[in-house]
């Protein structure tokens, strides 16, 4: 998979809901309502990464959970850091 264009990571970007790009990395904070709710809402990223064998890096805060995504072996961001970006907002509504 390859990494995604300036022209068509902006205009993905812009249609992810908090989303940030960092580098090559994309970046997004949740809030949860409490730090029972963060830890299961992590434990349903890490199911769904897995079954997509896409791994984001995740800091839990209490009940703030930061999830950073990027294709280290494509040196970039790639089409797989975007469809998982989407999937993770459809666990958090």
């Amino acid at each position: 998979m390859g990494i995604l264009s300036e022209a068509v990571l902006n205009e993905q970007l812009a249609a992810l809901d908090g989303w940030t790009r960092n580098g090559n990395e994309l970046v997004k904070t949740f809030t949860l309502r409490n730090f029972p709710a963060a830890v299961a809402f992590v434990t349903q990223v890490g199911f769904l990464a897995e079954a997509m064998a896409h791994h984001p890096n995740i800091d839990i805060r209490y009940r703030r959970v930061t999830l950073t995504l990027s294709t280290h072996d494509a040196g970039g961001l790639t089409e797989k850091d975007l469809v998982l970006a989407r999937a993770v907002d459809g666990l958090a509504t």
